[in-house]
């Protein structure tokens, strides 16, 4: 299953665009690649250094505080290559773990370096479905079909039931969770870093979400911001299902499935992740310049006179 599940995966998210293309028409994959300016470029190479210096900078704090030496340029430099990576390679996250081992081997800590990435994805995804949750519970004028079922919370619980019984049987699985929470404490959930997480991961949230916004507009849509907010937090939320083709694939199903519900317009949604779909890949561009580049010698932080030290892992194990 392993050996075949990114082929499928592949398989999936072709056969989901070419259920959109038979439903409804290829004119509106069409109008998004013609709609894509120079306007709508720049917007997004702007609003991509600004969510990528943002989402490194929250990284570095992370990875600092589990004393892994990491400076902001390096981090930017990393983070622009992780996501030029993710968007034109299969499975969506290579880039990530590209990162997250090439920071390891730099600072002589694999294991600790892959960690502190999974927890600057986990503080990202964590405030996307806080704002989810918010929009579903607050948005009166959410369309009645996307609001989240009783089934879909009961699979959910069983899920993580049925994690927990795995790891309580699994004495590997037990030391890889209880030396991960140890790290978790420190690098993220601590009084130091947990404040400063959760502003950046909010103004990384608010770039994309601006993102979506330029796309809308690009694509036509006429919508007022606050009609477009709730289902551009969903859409983010749908982004994180792992079948897609370069990120494209559920994306524009929910898009397509949400303006319509919402009365804009099924081709006014696919539209529109065609737009945001060819702006992200624009703004992951200047990967292209750090690509083939290799750190060879360690990273040093020089901490200022007097500066608490961030590499305090005295109770991480």
């Amino acid at each position: 299953m392993k050996r075949f599940w990114p082929w499928l995966r592949l398989l999936l998210a072709f056969g989901i665009l070419a259920a959109l293309g038979f439903r409804l028409g290829t004119n509106a994959f069409v109008d998004g690649l013609r709609a894509i300016n120079a306007w709508s470029v720049l917007a997004a190479l702007g609003i991509g250094l600004l969510t990528t210096v943002f989402s490194a900078w929250r990284w570095c704090v992370i990875a600092r505080r589990l004393g892994l030496p990491l400076s902001l340029k390096s981090a930017v430099s990393d983070y622009y290559r992780g996501l030029l990576l993710n968007a034109v390679l299969p499975a969506g996250v290579l880039g990530d773990v590209h990162r997250a081992v090439n920071h390891g081997q730099r600072s002589g800590d694999v294991g600790r370096g892959v960690r502190a990435v999974v927890f600057e994805r986990f503080a990202g995804q964590a405030v996307l479905i806080a704002a989810g949750i918010a929009v579903v519970f607050t948005q009166s004028t959410l369309p009645v079909g996307l609001t989240p079922s009783r089934d879909a919370v009961l699979i959910m619980l069983v899920v993580l039931a049925a994690a927990a019984v795995f790891v309580s049987k699994n004495a590997r699985a037990r030391r890889a969770v209880l030396t991960t929470w140890a790290d978790a404490r420190v690098g993220l959930l601590s009084r130091e870093a947990l404040p400063r997480v959760v502003l950046l991961s909010a103004a990384t949230l608010a770039g994309h979400v601006a993102l979506f916004l330029v796309a809308a507009k690009v694509a036509g849509s006429t919508a007022s911001i606050g009609r477009l907010f709730p289902l551009i937090v969903l859409t983010l939320l749908v982004m994180a299902v792992p079948i897609n083709i370069g990120g494209f694939g559920p994306r524009e199903a929910f898009l397509a499935v949400a303006f319509n519900a919402a009365g804009l317009g099924a081709a006014q949604g696919l539209t529109t992740g065609v737009v945001y779909g060819v702006l992200a890949l624009i703004a992951a561009l200047p990967g292209v310049f750090v690509l083939f580049r290799r750190l060879e010698k360690p990273e040093v932080v020089l901490e200022s006179a007097g500066q608490r030290t961030e590499k305090v892992l005295a109770f991480a194990g």
